[in-house]
């Protein structure tokens, strides 16, 4: 069972698996998936949605640079970073951008009848291109395979991040997510 809603305002790529070709979303297009643990199994290999658009602005860089001890210029000094970096200004850290795969991941996939949610892991990891500070960013999720674990199930779902305005995507990513009922 799918619901969709709509939020955001630039189309962009929202399908990027990891070894696969870009897929297209039309623009404006949020979408979500409602299941339960039960059909999670059918949904294998299926696109489970896209989350809304979230921009990721200069003080959440600076409370992530905070939080993690990563204070290098290219991330919390926007005079500096505009001077002298190749990227014409702050630019938010690769690991705040995987930390935001949490939020938008909730926005995509509901599952009515689990009880409790564990991020159980990474299989792989890549920044491809910047998050400049001030971008969107957004999350499109495919769930590549179901496995039983005991109490639940252990999804395996392709992520890619993508920043609006830009072909290529910020993060792409496998993630491991335990769901129990």
């Amino acid at each position: 069972m799918r619901s969709a809603g709509t939020g955001g305002s630039t189309a962009g790529l929202a399908g990027y698996a990891l070894g696969s070709r870009p897929v297209r979303m039309e623009e404006n297009e949020m979408s979500s998936t409602t299941t339960t643990l039960a059909e999670l199994p059918s949904l294998k290999g299926s696109v489970l949605g896209s989350s809304d658009w979230f921009e990721v602005a200069q003080d959440r860089v600076n409370t992530f640079a905070d939080a993690t001890d990563d204070h290098q210029w290219i991330h919390v000094d926007p005079e500096r970073a505009t001077a002298e970096s190749p990227f014409g200004g702050p630019i938010g850290h690769g690991f705040l951008t995987l930390s935001l795969f949490v939020p938008m991941w909730s926005q995509i996939l509901t599952v009515t009848d689990a009880t409790m949610g564990v991020n159980y892991g990474l299989n792989k990891v890549r920044f491809p291109a910047p998050v400049p500070v001030g971008a969107r960013i957004r999350l499109t999720a495919t769930l590549l395979d179901v496995e039983e674990v005991k109490g639940g199930l252990q999804l395996v779902v392709s992520g890619v991040i993508e920043r609006d305005g830009s072909d290529k995507p910020v993060c792409v990513l496998e993630s491991l997510t335990r769901v129990y009922g």
